[in-house]
């Protein structure tokens, strides 16, 4: 059978792999701490009660049919109430598009903005906008980061790139990074669109931003969440939103998702959406809905949902600096938010115990899990080269006694290369 050019040349997610294969050992009885999937073990970071009972209770009422293809009206509302009330951005619920999750939204925006052959602008390492390039047909423009800037990108690394491309994607806190935009680079980011869209002509398109915050309300520290439009109003018409409660309540299987931005792009948005059928479902809409405005169970939970992955990042980055003050070639990058941790792990180039080289970051990555049982996705799976040492650590799945247990192990397996 031959199937199209696009499908036949689309390359699968690296994580999903990866994570897979870990959770198959593991149930085979295998003991590994699984660092991978950007996931929460629900019996350690369960969903808010509130949040929980709320489903229950709209399913036992019988909200199972179609919900309105942009969403439930009440929780359109809700939506632009949180983030209004929150973060000082100011939506009509007409310009709130809900779907099953962010990742709807983000392919849907693509689809809204990008003709064939448009570009768009990205930093690497970052999550998946090559692989939505290339369902989108677009042309991917992967800009190199580096670790003196945490890894998020800068003005002087994106601005050689914005003549003549449609689209720039950003994430803050950044996926898989778990590194924010500090404000000043925000900034200057914004200044450089606004004055690249200042430049083009009538009859050329204009730049757009996705800004993906879906991590948003998990900042850690003095880190805090900054975005465009509140940085620079005048980018309102063109700055599209991605947002939604699976990171911030740990609901990633309740797949409630929402965007919101300019009129004619969501409208756009939810025409595309509207024929794939990518909606939430009903009862969960009807549920967030009722919960997002119950404000001091929002602010109970996250405090405590917080507190628990700071102590779970903040436990992996110790241990890494430990390893690094003993003498290992380990470093790792202070959390700031989502629920990644940056970790370089520099022995590309030694063998192992039995002989064999490593010398990718897939060779690195299998031999962790069988020596040390510990699973960590490489950056190499976020748009950098396979060579690069550097790795996300991902907290969700994993309880911090599997966490605490995994650095002896760690530094066991490290001791034995050569």
């Amino acid at each position: 059978m031959t199937v199209s050019k696009m499908a036949g040349s689309l390359i699968g997610s690296e994580i999903i792999k990866i994570g897979n294969e870990v959770s198959e050992m593991i149930k085979k009885g295998a003991a590994i701490c699984n660092l991978t999937i950007g996931d929460f073990d629900p019996a350690i970071f369960p969903i808010p009660e509130e949040l929980r009972d709320a489903i229950t209770d709209a399913y036992a009422a019988g909200q199972t049919n179609y919900p309105p293809a942009n969403g439930v009206a009440d929780l359109r509302t809700a939506a632009a109430d949180f983030v209004h009330q929150r973060l000082g951005l100011t939506y009509s619920p007409a310009d709130v598009l809900v779907a099953g999750g962010s990742r709807p939204l983000i392919y849907a925006t693509y689809l809204a903005l990008l003709d064939p052959g448009d570009k768009v602008v990205f930093p690497v390492p970052s999550w998946n906008n090559n692989h939505y390039c290339h369902l989108a047909s677009a042309e991917a423009v992967m800009v190199e980061t580096s670790p003196a800037h945490d890894f998020m990108p800068t003005a002087a690394e994106i601005a050689p790139h914005l003549p003549g491309a449609t689209l720039l994607a950003l994430c803050s806190p950044l996926n898989p990074t778990g590194t924010v935009f500090a404000r000043a680079d925000l900034e200057a980011i914004c200044d450089l669109v606004i004055a690249e869209n200042q430049r083009r002509g009538p009859s050329e398109k204009p730049l757009y931003i996705l800004y993906d915050q879906i991590y948003w309300m998990l900042t850690f520290g003095t880190a805090q969440h900054f975005d465009p439009v509140n940085l620079r109003p005048e980018l309102r018409d063109y700055v599209i939103y991605i947002d939604g409660i699976s990171k911030c309540l740990a609901a990633t299987g309740v797949r409630v998702g929402y965007a919101f931005g300019p009129s004619g792009v969501i409208d756009k948005m939810k025409s595309i959406l509207g024929h794939v059928g990518a909606w939430a479902p009903k009862a969960e809409q009807v549920a967030t809905a009722h919960y997002l405005p119950n404000t001091t169970a929002v602010d109970t939970y996250t405090a405590t949902f917080k507190q628990k992955i700071q102590r779970s990042l903040d436990t992996l980055y110790n241990g890494l600096q430990e390893l690094k003050d003993a003498g290992y070639p380990v470093d790792a990058i202070a959390p700031a938010g989502a629920i990644y941790l940056t970790a370089r792990l520099d022995v590309l180039g030694k063998t192992t115990p039995s002989g064999q080289l490593l010398a990718t970051t897939r060779d690195l990555t299998s031999y962790l899990i069988a020596e040390a049982g510990l699973a960590l996705v490489p950056f190499s799976a976020f748009g950098t080269a396979d060579t690069s040492p550097w790795f996300r650590l991902s907290v969700g799945g994993a309880s911090l006694e599997s966490i605490e247990a995994a650095l002896p192990r760690l530094r066991a397996a490290l001791t034995g290369l050569k």
